[in-house]
This record gives structure tokens, sequence and C-alpha cells, in this order.
């Protein structure tokens, strides 16, 4: 008889910054697979509770929420021990949390600095480095959401666009320290989302137009490349899976 059962049931899965936009598609997808969560958020409190109870309905007691601000260094140890104590083991980390404002030259100022470089980039290392043991212990793997800006730098987002050059090399010091236990990768998407900050739709067609494919992504093609990273790529560590349509290459 044919076992059905999904490649990833059981295993648990710490995302930060899960609760909307691209982490609440990676904790529906990899919750589809059969995994069970540990859901971190900062302030969305009430669609975190929503995501998780949807969830819950969906699989008893698969889905935690932990709170936390992921700037405050002494909490991330304790962020790591509550999703590894929920079912007794750790198997994925995924630092999708990211802060996204503009800081242009001649506005910036230092508590801009420290909040961008602090969750989007301090915060993803000490994660790691938390994690590490956890993972290790189940041959786990981190992946690490990066954007097409990390090489390619966003006009008015120099701060923004450090943080996920930063994140590209995290990706890659950490595939190096922690292997063989620990696989570590990066997917970085392009026109998936808009920003929160609205773009009209001139910006938007010129977004696109710059893409091979000439049209924009989904979240759920994210979701594709991480499930791909964790489930698939046992011989893959240190990449970045770019997921922009081509963007990046178009010159």
């Amino acid at each position: 008889m044919q076992d059905n059962t999904p490649l990833l049931a059981g295993k648990v899965a710490l995302i930060t910054g899960a609760a909307h936009r691209i982490g609440a598609a990676l904790a529906r997808g990899l919750h589809r697979q059969g995994m069970n969560l540990a859901i971190h958020y900062h302030t969305s409190r009430g669609a975190a509770l929503s995501l998780q109870h949807v969830l819950n309905r969906q699989r008893e007691e698969s889905v935690i929420l932990i709170q936390a601000d992921l700037t405050e260094t002494s909490k991330i140890s304790s962020i790591v021990k509550q999703a590894s104590e929920a079912w007794g083991h750790l198997d994925v980390l995924i630092n999708n949390a990211s802060s996204f404002y503009p800081t242009e030259i001649g506005t910036a100022d230092e508590r801009c600095w420290e909040q961008l470089i602090g969750t989007n980039l301090k915060a993803p290392f000490f994660l790691c480095q938390a994690a590490a043991p956890y993972l290790a212990a189940r041959g786990g793997s981190i992946v690490n959401i990066a954007d097409i800006h990390a090489l390619r730098p966003l006009k008015k987002y120099p701060i923004y666009s450090i943080t996920k050059a930063g994140i590209i090399m995290l990706t890659k010091a950490m595939a190096c320290e922690l292997g063989p236990e620990v696989r570590v990768n990066a997917v970085a998407p392009g026109a998936i989302l808009w920003p929160e900050q609205e773009l009209d739709e001139l910006a938007k067609q010129r977004i696109i137009s710059r893409t091979f494919l000439k049209r924009q992504g989904s979240p759920e093609d994210v979701l594709r490349a991480v499930l791909y990273l964790i489930r698939d790529a046992d011989y893959v560590s240190g990449e970045i899976l770019t997921v922009d349509g081509g963007r990046s290459v178009n010159s």
C-alpha cells in the first residue's frame, strides 16, 4: 500500500514575522504539508490569532504563537526554546521577519539604522545561532528570506538594501559554520507582493516590465522555493534561490 503521508508530517518549523503577507503564506503552505508551526509575531496579534485559529481547526494543537520584539536580542534564545519545546524538537527555521521603509540620504538617523539592522540582520544571525543545536540534532535546515535588492540597491532604501545584502552573506557564512549537520539557504523574492506603502499603477508596470516573464509573482512561488530547499534539496547549502521572474538578471 502506498504511503501518502507528507514528507514533512510531524516536523516543526519556526517562522518569524508569519502573521501576514509572505510569512502567513509560508505558514499555511507548510502546515498543508503536515508541519507543526511556531508562528512568531511582533505587533500583529489579531492576524496571528486568526491564522492560528484557522490552522488549528484544520489540525488540532499544530500551531503555537510566540510574541517578541526581535530587536531585543536577549529574548531570541527564548523564542527558539519555546518553539523546540512545544513538540520536543525543531527541524526548520525560516527568518522571514523584516522591516521595510525608506531612509533617504540626508534624512536617515541612527534610530532607523538600529531598527532596520536589528530586525533584518542582527536578529536572523542570533536566531541561527540559537537554533543551531536543535537543528543539528535533527539534520534540519534554515531558510532566510532575502530580496533581489540585496544585489541591486533600491533607491531611497539604502539601509534596507544593506540589511538584505547582509542576509546573503549571513546565509553563506552560516552554511559554512553549521555544516554538515545544518543546511542554510535563502530565497530572494522579486515582485511578489507590493509594498504596503502604495505604488501607483505606472510604477507597478515599470517593475513588471523589467522581468523576463512580464508578470507579477505570488506568495505561492516563494512557498514552492522554500519547500524545495527544506524538503527536496538535501545536497544544497549556501545557495540563494532568486524568485523574481528574471528581473535581477535583466540589464
